[in-house]
C-alpha cells in the first residue's frame, strides 16, 4: 500500500529524530551489530583459504605452536613443513633484507609453526611466523600462507621489535608472542606461562641458557646476536 506523501514524509522525520536521538554508545552497538555478519564471512573465508592449501583435516595440536589451532574448525587445515631447500633461501633472503640474524627467525618459525605454511591458529594467526591479520596488513602481506611474504613480514616485525627494545631478543620476542603494549605495562617479559615458556624456549635454541622465568633484567642478552 502506498502511502501519502505527508504521512511518508513525517515518517521520515520521525524515523531520522529517533536515530538523532541514539547516545554514541547505542549508534556504535548498532553499527557493530550490522557489521557482525560481514565479519563473520571475513572469518570463514580465512579458514577456507586456509583450506584450500590442502586438503586434509588437521590433526593433533603440534606442541610446537604457541597457540592451538581451533579445534572446531574443519576449514582449518594441516600440511606437511616446507622443506628446508625451500624455507632456507626464504630464511635467508629475509635476513638480509632486514638485517636480523637467520638462527632468530628459523626459530621463530620453529616455534610458531614447525615450519608448516598452512598454518592457521585459532586466534587467527597465519602461517609460517602466525601474522595477525592486523600484522599482515600494517606489512602489506597479499597472502599470509604464501611462504616468501610471510617470512618477509615476520622477520620485519621481529626487527622493529629488535629496535624498539635495543636488540634485548627476550622483550622482542615477549613481544612477538604477547604484545609491545604488555611488554611495555610488565616492564620485561609478561608473566604469562605461554609468553615465557615461548621465549625460554627460542633463546635455548640459539644458545641462551637464561631463563626467561628467572630473569626480569634480560640485558645478559642484549647485542648478543651478532656473536653468531
Amino acid at each position: 500500500m502506498r502511502c501519502k506523501f505527508t504521512l511518508c514524509f513525517s515518517g521520515a522525520l520521525i524515523f531520522g529524530a529517533a536515530l538523532a536521538a541514539q547516545s554514541p554508545t547505542d549508534f556504535e552497538a548498532s553499527v557493530k551489530a550490522a557489521m557482525a555478519p560481514s565479519i563473520a564471512q571475513q572469518r570463514a573465508a580465512v579458514q577456507k583459504q586456509a583450506a584450500s592449501v590442502v586438503p586434509a583435516k588437521l590433526g593433533a595440536p603440534s606442541s610446537f605452536f604457541t597457540t592451538s589451532f581451533s579445534p572446531a574448525g574443519d576449514g582449518a587445515a594441516d600440511c606437511d613443513p616446507l622443506p628446508a631447500e625451500q624455507l632456507d633461501p626464504l630464511i635467508q633472503q629475509a635476513a638480509q633484507k632486514t638485517g636480523v640474524e637467520a638462527q632468530l627467525v628459523r626459530a621463530v618459525i620453529d616455534q610458531e609453526s614447525a615450519g608448516r605454511p598452512c598454518a592457521l591458529s585459532a586466534k587467527g594467526a597465519e602461517g609460517l611466523m602466525q601474522l595477525m591479520p592486523e600484522t599482515a596488513e600494517e606489512y602489506e602481506v597479499d597472502d599470509p600462507f604464501d611462504p616468501k611474504q610471510n617470512v618477509e613480514a615476520g622477520a620485519k616485525l621481529l626487527k622493529s621489535l629488535l629496535d624498539r627494545y635495543k636488540n634485548d631478543p627476550a622483550l622482542a620476542l615477549g613481544a612477538y608472542n604477547a604484545g609491545s603494549g604488555r611488554v611495555d605495562r610488565e616492564g620485561g617479559v609478561p608473566p604469562i606461562p605461554e609468553t615465557v615458556d615461548y621465549v625460554t624456549a627460542i633463546l635455548d635454541k640459539l644458545g641462551f641458557k637464561k631463563s626467561a622465568e628467572s630473569s626480569a633484567d634480560t640485558s645478559a642478552t642484549k647485542s648478543s646476536f651478532k656473536d653468531f
